[in-house]
This record gives structure tokens, C-alpha cells and sequence, in this order.
């Protein structure tokens, strides 16, 4: 399976956070998935977590290399700089990644990686993963909460993805989204 692209300075590990959630489901594909997550206006209708978004330069609200918007979640106002950006082709995993950080000094500032990947697997079946990296003060917290916050909203935002492609793709049944929302 493959894996996430990371920058110099958010490789798991040396971090102040770091979350993995994936999800692997029958019956769709990334191309089945990747229009849920390119629209950004559709997040709201399945994550919880996330309101408020728009775009730098009006553009949106589909997702583009070098595209910068802001959103709200986990209580912060960030702003997001798309860094990488593979909608899903014949045997090429979908990809997409933004820089994201909140203004602030040492006490309040955060950077964040925020990584995707749609991935066809054999048998009918996407592979879909969601990593984040967090440096600041504020991830330093999120890393010690128990739960941890972001793992869990993470699992929500990628379950949630799911039960709407497989909503949207009418190929499953409404028992299998029950069991990923």
C-alpha cells in the first residue's frame, strides 16, 4: 500500500502530534470518494468538526494545487495552503495535502500537515487515510489528551466520508453505511 508524502519538518515521529485513521471499504473506488473531499462545501454535511470554510482568492469550492482557504475546527481558525493535489487515476492513488496553521505567538501558534489518500485496492475495495502532523503549543495538548481529540475526529471525518460516497455510488447497502457513519 502506499504512503503519505511528508515535508521537512512533519515526519512522524518528530512531531508534536501525529494522528493516522484509515478506513477500507467494499464496493467503492477513489474516484467514487475524491469528489467528497474536493468539494469542500460538501464537509460540513458529514464532519461535525469543520465550518466556516472559504476561499483566500474566492476560488472554490473545489480543492486545487496552491489553493488557500480557511475553516474552522477544534476550536481554531486555520489557515490552509493546499501543497498537494492527485485527484485518482488508472493505478495512481488520489492525493491531496495542505499546510495548515493558526496565527499566534509560542504559546498559541500551530502548523499542521494534513494528508489524504484514496487508494484502489483488489477485490473492489478503497483504501482511504487520513495523517496529520502538528508542531506549536497547542499540539503539544492535543497530544496528551486521552482520548485523543484528533484521532477521533479523524475517524469521524473518514467514516463519515465513506457512508456518503457509498450513499452517493448506490452500490452498497444501507446497513454497511450504518456500520462506517
Amino acid at each position: 500500500m502506499s504512503d503519505i508524502f511528508w515535508p521537512s519538518g512533519y515526519l512522524p515521529g518528530t512531531t508534536d502530534n501525529y494522528v493516522s485513521n484509515d478506513i477500507v471499504v467494499a464496493g467503492l473506488s477513489a474516484a467514487e470518494v475524491w469528489p467528497h473531499l474536493d468539494n469542500t462545501l460538501a464537509w460540513p454535511a458529514y464532519y461535525g468538526n469543520v465550518s466556516d470554510i472559504r476561499f483566500d482568492d474566492g476560488s472554490g469550492p473545489r480543492l486545487s494545487q496552491g489553493a488557500r482557504f480557511r475553516f474552522a475546527t477544534f476550536g481554531f481558525a486555520v489557515h490552509a495552503e493546499v501543497t498537494e493535489y492527485q485527484p485518482p487515476a488508472p493505478g495512481v492513488p488520489a492525493r491531496v495535502a495542505w499546510h495548515g496553521w493558526v496565527e499566534g505567538d509560542a504559546a498559541t501558534r500551530l502548523d499542521a500537515h494534513h494528508a489524504w489518500l484514496f487508494e484502489d485496492l483488489p477485490g473492489g475495495r478503497v483504501r482511504i487515510l487520513t495523517q496529520e502532523t502538528q508542531n506549536g503549543a497547542p499540539a503539544r495538548e492535543m497530544a496528551l489528551a486521552r482520548p485523543n481529540p484528533m484521532l477521533n475526529a479523524h475517524q469521524a471525518w473518514i467514516d463519515g466520508l465513506a457512508a456518503t460516497a457509498l450513499r452517493a455510488s448506490g452500490s452498497r447497502s444501507a446497513s454497511l453505511e450504518q456500520q462506517v457513519a
